[in-house]
């Protein structure tokens, strides 16, 4: 079971721009492609919600207030339970959901996201949560570097936030005391 991928559904749906229903969908990739189809108008309060929630608990790991996230965790594991079951497509590509496919859209991914961000938490510690350094972005992300030194969601917010940096160094520079 890739409890990774599952954590990066939470990522994904708290980075996700849940303005209308075009954006939910867009959501929806790989193995959940199936999802873009089934979702409709109603589940967008349920993921706006959740959203919420999951934005929290990366703002607890982050402050160091894991008793705090772990809670949070829990009530959500409680409202969206995980019902394991085997999928595949053939003999040779059996592998584990978390959720059972007669579930609601809204139920299959938010257990999933819960249960993998759980499975991280207690695997690497809510110290592997970020939120991006980058004012202007607010991102989450999960640190897999080495030495848990990541400080933003992505390369690009990184250059833009050192770039702005340096040009600010240089314009102090050269503005007269």
């Amino acid at each position: 079971m890739n409890f990774d991928a599952y954590a990066r559904t939470a990522v994904d749906l708290v980075n996700a721009g849940l303005d209308d229903l075009a954006g939910l969908r867009a959501l929806f990739s790989g193995e959940q492609g199936y999802m873009r189809d089934q979702v409709a108008e109603k589940d967008l309060a349920a993921f706006r919600r959740a959203q919420r929630r999951l934005r929290e608990v990366f703002e607890y790991g982050t402050t160091g207030r894991d008793s705090e996230a772990v809670r949070e965790l829990n009530t959500m594991l409680e409202a969206y339970p995980v019902q394991p079951r085997i999928s595949g497509h053939d003999a040779s590509d059996w592998h584990m959901h978390v959720a059972s496919r007669g579930s609601s859209v809204s139920a299959e991914y938010l257990a999933g996201a819960a249960w993998g961000l759980a499975v991280w938490l207690c695997e690497y510690g809510s110290a592997r949560f970020g939120i991006c350094a980058d004012e202007r972005c607010g991102n989450v992300y999960l640190d897999t570097s080495s030495n848990n030194c990541r400080r933003f969601c992505s390369e690009r917010c990184a250059t833009r936030s050192h770039v702005a940096a340096h040009r600010a160094r240089k314009r102090a520079a050269l503005t007269p005391a």
